[in-house]
């Protein structure tokens, strides 16, 4: 695994990331594709800055001594970035999709608190949708590691060989615990004023329609924020050691209402976002706290 580069403080500028993000890329062929070992890192960044507060606001975390449990995704995000837009990443930026978020917090982390942060691209994966790969992500205080993130991203490669399955997609489970999510129209630019994240399929319905959208999309990780700002609400909550895996599903359309559901359990928590009628996901995962 190679270094890119190394920051101090102060994570790469975006503006000049999303120009390199607007460069066209020679087309990649399936048997050439090969995810390179990139990795990056952010050295001394403070889990307290100017978005932070804003951050709270817009995905409904309470304001407590603790950061939110994806603010390191947030401050880690320009990382990411600067990684997929690489000249020797072989795929366009635009059009990915992002599957799967594990999260795994193994303390909790102060306001104001020191990190050390790397992300590096690993591995991939042939599948019959496409390419996966993961941008894995670490965030390290006085030498030890206490947060983790694995993020699960698709290129699609449809795999003309094989036949669409008929099978019934499984019966969707359904929980004893309710409430209801309000997504207003703005939240994609509002999100993206506070997390960097400026695809145009979340800001507005105009520029979503030119990717195929009838309307803007809610970003997955507002939408995995949120549910579990109002979660940490619930009786039970322990916000120290504690693990969230999170699957994508279908897009949240701007503006739109959904269904948070979830049980509690002795092991850990399950918990899904559906739809208004309550009939199909839009993310689903689970909670364990770590002994």
């Amino acid at each position: 695994m190679t270094d890119t580069s190394i920051y101090h403080r102060h994570p790469p500028g975006l503006w000049s990331l999303y120009s390199k993000a607007l460069l066209p890329k020679t087309k990649p062929s399936g048997d050439e594709l090969r995810i390179p070992g990139l990795s990056t890192r952010l050295i001394g960044v403070s889990t307290a800055n100017d978005n932070l507060k804003r951050y709270r606001k817009v995905c409904g975390f309470d304001t407590q001594a603790n950061v939110p449990i994806t603010w390191p995704h947030i401050l880690a995000f320009p990382l990411h970035l600067k990684l997929l837009t690489e000249k020797d990443f072989p795929l366009p930026l635009l059009g990915l999709v992002h599957l799967r978020n594990n999260i795994t917090q193994h303390r909790a982390i102060g306001t104001g608190e020191t990190l050390d942060i790397t992300a590096r691209l690993d591995g991939q994966n042939n599948t019959s949708r496409g390419l996966e790969f993961d941008l894995v992500t670490e965030a390290w205080s006085a030498g030890r590691l206490v947060w983790e993130e694995t993020s699960t991203n698709l290129f699609r490669q449809p795999d003309k060989s094989k036949k669409a399955s008929g099978d019934k997609p499984p019966e969707l489970p359904h929980y004893p615990e309710t409430t209801d999510i309000s997504a207003a129209e703005s939240i994609g630019r509002q999100y993206a004023g506070v997390s960097g994240d400026r695809n145009p399929i979340h800001l507005h319905a105009l520029t979503a329609k030119a990717f195929g959208f009838p309307r803007a999309i809610a970003h997955g990780m507002w939408s995995k924020a949120r549910v579990l700002a109002l979660l940490e609400q619930q009786s039970g909550w322990r916000p120290d050691a504690i693990s969230v895996s999170c699957q994508f599903k279908k897009p949240l359309f701007l503006p739109g209402t959904a269904q948070l559901n979830w049980q509690a359990g002795q092991d850990g928590w399950d918990y899904q976002l559906l739809n208004a009628s309550g009939n199909a996901p839009h993310l689903s995962g689970q909670i364990h706290w770590e002994s």
